[in-house]
């Protein structure tokens, strides 16, 4: 996340860039024994908060590709087991005093990462 080293250079954060990445057998059976389980958000900002909308230990967003549709015209999340479970990650980390979000495409991710580094102030650059 260029952006985030850029924007916010003081601020600790972590990516999960392998993620996507094909694992030998044996090497993804023993990273995933070291999980607590999957669907862990893609980015994670060990920063505190206080947001318009509440304070937070940190924020988490599990980033999903420009054009994704993640919802129905209902709101309902789209039938997906990968997606459902990373919703409910995200739900499980909300419960826990985290922001945590879905981020379609770079401006949606850069307007939630903003609005949380900032407390829900405008920003002007």
């Amino acid at each position: 996340m260029d952006y985030l080293k850029l924007r916010y250079s003081w601020a600790i954060f972590r990516t999960d860039f392998a993620a996507g990445l094909k694992l030998p057998a044996a090497v993804a059976i023993r990273h995933s024994k070291l999980q607590s389980g999957s669907g862990f958000p893609d980015l994670f900002i060990y920063e505190p908060a206080h947001v318009l909308y509440g304070e937070y230990h940190g924020l988490a967003l599990e980033l999903k590709a420009e054009g994704v549709e993640l919802y129905k015209k209902d709101g309902a999340l789209r039938a997906n087991p990968h997606v459902e479970e990373q919703a409910a990650v995200l739900q499980k980390l909300r419960e826990r005093g985290y922001d945590a979000h879905f981020a379609v495409g770079f401006d949606q991710a850069r307007e939630k990462i903003d609005l949380y580094m900032t407390g829900g102030k405008p920003t002007f650059f």
